[in-house]
């Protein structure tokens, strides 16, 4: 009798976006131009810009609780410039 051949597995399928599982990540930081700019962990495009970082981190903060996901602030000044603070 000949051995059948195992059947090639079929590749599973990949996933766009992030999982159900993976939490979205709100960026914070301060622009050239003063304006203060939301964006996506890993994201190039400003989802949101604001005048004050205190409007934009009210606004990232509800995202935040709305999508069960977390908040980081670059800060804009002094020593710490570029550093981020977890909200």
């Amino acid at each position: 009798m000949a051995a059948k051949k195992p059947e090639p597995k079929k590749p599973e399928p990949k996933k766009v976006g992030p999982s159900k599982d993976s939490k979205r990540v709100y960026h914070l930081s301060k622009r050239e131009d003063g304006k203060w700019a939301v964006k996506f962990a890993g994201g190039d495009k400003v989802i949101k810009l604001f005048d004050t970082q205190k409007e934009g981190l009210e606004y990232c903060n509800k995202m935040a609780d709305n999508q069960g996901g977390t908040v980081l602030v670059h800060a804009s000044k002094g020593a710490n410039k570029g550093r981020i603070k977890s909200k």
